[in-house]
């Protein structure tokens, strides 16, 4: 065989350097993949809702990544010099790993505790799952109850009385736990830059700080483009239009998209039955 072979490189996008007798280095190792997962999960979400909100929220992400490229080569502050000595590569000012985590936890607790408006449900708990418990019975008051909404207020009344029955939106403490989770891994994955010491404490502060600020910026942005109908007039391009992408979450959760489509025909299902065999 030839001598002559071209050595290989390593991807640095997921090359992490720990300790592998700590089980706390190998934790951070993890945690410093964070940033490529949330990465899979904008991209899946894109692709299953065709969400604006999402859309936007990722736009955000990724001018914050910019942001961050730019302030590295204006400040040029070198990383740690062990990180240096053993192959670590790129500017340390700021952290781009606390940076976009960071981001995301204080973008999506913005848009859960401030912007998120789900509909309250008119039909408390307790009588939702006496309502259940007699449509397995074959006679609860959703199943019986849909030829009088539809006589009164046609096929839009019967789809608001599906949504209050079939679901119940998240409640302010629920969306508090969310958010406060999504704070708790951004600590998490800014701590562990210092862990592994691929930054300083400095470097990973400023990182947070850039990111927390984007954070807000960005969402002050598409608060403007919302108010100004900017948001609207944008959805109603060709293209728009063709990807169907649509502004539906601000308003329900993302598993409520098509719920009450498919509890209207399931519904109307169980009354057609319910029909044939009292004839």
């Amino acid at each position: 065989m030839s001598d002559n072979i071209t050595p290989l490189a390593s991807l640095s996008l997921t090359h992490v350097y720990y300790n592998p007798n700590d089980p706390l280095s190998h934790l951070c190792a993890f945690l410093a993949l964070v940033p490529q997962a949330l990465c899979v999960v904008y991209a899946t979400l894109l692709w299953s809702t065709r969400e604006a909100e999402v859309l936007l929220m990722f736009l955000g992400q990724l001018t914050c990544e910019l942001i961050n490229f730019v302030l590295k080569r204006l400040i040029k502050e070198e990383r740690p010099k062990h990180v240096i000595s053993t192959g670590g590569k790129g500017y340390g000012m700021p952290s781009s790993h606390a940076q976009f985590a960071v981001f995301w936890a204080v973008a999506l607790g913005l848009f859960l505790m401030v912007r998120h408006r789900p509909p309250r449900s008119h039909i408390k708990k307790g009588q939702m799952q006496k309502e259940k418990a007699a449509e397995k019975e074959g006679d609860g008051p959703a199943l019986a109850d849909v030829p009088r909404r539809y006589k009164e207020g046609g096929l839009r009344a019967v789809n608001a009385h599906l949504e209050a029955y079939s679901h119940t939106p998240w409640s302010l403490a629920q969306r508090t736990a969310v958010s406060f989770a999504a704070g708790v891994v951004a600590v998490l994955v800014a701590w562990s830059r210092i862990y592994l010491g691929y930054h300083t404490p400095k470097q990973v502060l400023a990182g947070s700080a850039a990111g927390a600020v984007s954070a807000v910026a960005w969402f002050a942005i598409t608060y403007m483009m919302r108010e100004t109908g900017l948001l609207a007039w944008a959805l109603e391009f060709p293209v728009a239009r063709w990807l169907r992408i649509r502004d539906l979450v601000v308003e329900e959760d993302l598993c409520q998209a098509g719920w009450e489509k498919w509890e209207e025909r399931r519904i109307l299902a169980l009354s057609k039955d319910k029909f044939n065999k009292n004839k």
